[in-house]
C-alpha cells in the first residue's frame, strides 16, 4: 500500500472518530489522497460517480425512504400496531410479541431500520411502559426487532449491495425472508422465557366485533408488502418501479382513506426523506471515491493473495468474516461496511465460491446486528433519544437478546440453504460450491 493511501485511511479513521459524518470523511480523505498523487479529482469523481448515480436501481433508495416516512407520518404503522396486537396480544408478554410482530409487518414495507425503530418502535414502548413493562426491556426489544427492518425484503442495505456486488436485488430480497422471520422466532422464544420467569402481563382478549373493526382498519396497510413483493416477484415491476408504487400507494391512503395527512404533515414527509436520501448520497459519493482508490491500491487482490497463503476454505472464511463484521459492526457505520468493505472481500468470495445472494444476505443480517452493538449501536441512541430511556438501561437489558441474535446468525453462516430456498425454488440457480 502506497504512503498516499496509508495517510488517507489514517485521516479517515481520525476524522471519523472526532465526530465528522462518514460521507465527508470518506470525500475529504479521498481528495488528500488525490492531491498527494497528483491525479485529476474532476476526472476520477466523473467517471466514479457517473456509473453508480445513473443506475436506475439506486432510485429505490429514496422511494423506500420516502414510502417509510408516510406510513409513520400518515399514522399506519398505529394501523399496525392495532393488528400485531390482535394476533398476540392475549399470551404472555403479549405487548412484547405485539412488539416483534408489528416490526415485522412494517419490514415488509420500509428496509429500514432506523424508520422501523421510530415508527413501530416508539409506540410499542410507549405501550409496553403503561402496561408494566420495564423502561430499559421494552427500549432494548424495540431496538432488536427493529433490525428485522432491512432483513425481510424490501431492503436498503440489499438494494446497495446489489449494486456494488452486481447481485439480483430481486433474489437478495427472496433470500432475505426466511432469515428475517427466523430472527424473529428466535426474539420471540427469547421474550416467552423471559415473560414465564418475570411474570409479564397480558392483554385482554378482543371481542368478535373489536377484531373486526382492527382488521377492517388495518387491511388497506397490510396490503402494501402485498403489492410491493407481489409485484417484483411476478415480475411485473422492478424493485425500483415497486417502490415508486408502494410510496403511491402509501401517499393515497394516508390522504383519501385514512385521511391523516395533512399539507403541513406531507412538507415534513418531504423534508426528513430528502435530508436521510442526501445523508445516504454523500455517503455513497465517498464510499465509490474511496473504492477507486481501493481498486488502485490493488488491495482486493492483496487480500486474495494473503487468504490464499492461510488456505481458508468457504467455510473458515465465512466464520472469520462474521467475526470480523461483529466487530467492525461494533464500531462503524453499516454504509462503511457495506460499500468499502463489501466490494474489497467480494472477489475473495466468487473466488472460494461461495454464493454471492447467501454471502449479501447473512452480511446483512451481520450489519444490522451491528445496529444494536454497542459502542456505535446507531438503533439504541435513536431508540435512547425518541423515548428519553438512558442508554445505560436499554444495554442492561440487551444482552440476552444481542447473545441470541449473533448465536442466530452463525446459524445462519452454517446452514445456507436457510437463505437459499426460497431464491432457488423461484428458480435462482446457486453460484460455487458453498451453498
Amino acid at each position: 500500500m502506497s504512503f498516499a493511501a496509508e495517510v488517507m485511511f489514517v485521516l479517515f479513521f481520525i476524522w471519523t472518530f472526532i465526530g465528522m459524518p462518514l460521507g465527508y470523511a470518506m470525500l475529504a480523505s479521498g481528495i488528500v489522497y488525490f492531491l498527494i498523487t497528483g491525479q485529476d479529482i474532476g476526472l476520477v469523481a466523473s467517471q466514479s460517480l457517473n456509473g453508480i448515480y445513473g443506475d436506475f436501481v439506486m432510485l429505490a433508495v429514496p422511494l423506500f425512504i420516502f414510502s417509510a416516512e408516510l406510513m409513520n407520518a400518515g399514522e399506519m404503522t398505529d394501523k399496525m400496531f392495532g393488528f400485531a396486537s390482535l394476533l398476540v396480544g392475549r399470551f404472555r408478554g403479549g405487548l412484547a410479541h405485539v412488539n416483534i410482530i408489528a416490526s415485522v409487518i412494517f419490514a415488509g414495507m420500509s428496509g429500514s431500520a432506523l424508520a422501523d425503530a421510530a415508527g413501530p418502535g416508539k409506540i410499542s414502548i410507549d405501550m409496553m411502559i403503561k402496561a408494566g413493562y420495564r423502561p430499559g426491556f421494552a427500549g432494548a426489544l424495540t431496538s432488536t426487532s427493529a433490525i428485522l427492518g432491512p432483513i425481510i425484503p424490501p431492503s436498503i442495505p440489499m438494494v446497495l449491495y446489489g449494486v456494488v456486488t452486481n447481485t439480483s436485488i430481486g433474489y437478495l430480497f427472496l433470500g432475505g425472508v426466511l432469515p428475517g422471520l427466523f430472527l424473529a422466532l428466535v426474539m420471540m422464544g427469547v421474550v416467552a422465557v423471559q415473560a414465564r420467569l418475570q411474570n409479564f402481563p397480558t392483554q385482554p382478549k378482543p371481542t368478535r366485533a373489536e377484531a373486526i373493526a382492527v382488521t377492517r382498519d388495518a387491511g388497506p396497510t397490510l396490503l402494501l408488502p402485498a403489492i410491493l413483493l407481489g409485484g417484483i416477484y411476478s415480475g411485473a415491476v422492478t424493485p425500483t418501479e415497486a417502490a415508486a408504487v408502494a410510496s403511491f400507494v402509501a401517499l393515497m391512503l394516508a390522504v383519501f382513506w385514512y385521511r391523516t395527512m395533512t399539507p403541513r404533515k406531507l412538507f415534513e414527509v418531504l423534508r426528513e426523506s430528502s435530508k436521510s436520501t442526501a445523508m445516504v448520497a454523500v455517503t455513497i459519493a465517498g464510499a465509490v471515491v474511496m473504492n477507486y482508490i481501493v481498486a488502485a491500491e490493488q488491495l482486493p487482490e492483496m487480500l486474495g493473495v494473503w487468504i490464499a497463503s492461510l488456505h481458508m476454505g468457504p467455510t473458515m472464511f465465512m466464520f472469520a468474516v462474521t467475526l470480523l463484521f461483529i466487530v467492525l459492526g461494533a464500531l462503524f457505520d453499516t454504509l462503511l461496511l457495506l460499500l468499502i468493505v463489501i466490494p474489497i472481500l467480494m472477489p475473495t468470495v466468487r473466488e472460494l465460491g461461495i454464493d454471492p445472494v447467501y454471502f449479501g444476505v447473512v452480511s446483512t443480517v451481520n450489519m444490522m446486528i451491528g445496529l444494536i452493538h454497542p459502542p456505535m449501536g446507531q438503533v439504541l441512541y435513536l431508540v435512547s433519544g425518541i423515548t428519553g430511556i438512558k442508554v445505560g438501561a436499554i444495554l442492561r437489558e440487551i444482552w440476552v437478546l444481542l447473545g441470541m441474535m449473533i448465536v442466530a446468525l452463525f446459524v445462519l453462516v452454517f446452514v445456507p440453504h436457510i437463505t437459499l430456498w426460497l431464491p432457488e425454488m423461484a428458480g435462482y440457480v446457486t453460484e460455487g460450491v458453498f451453498h
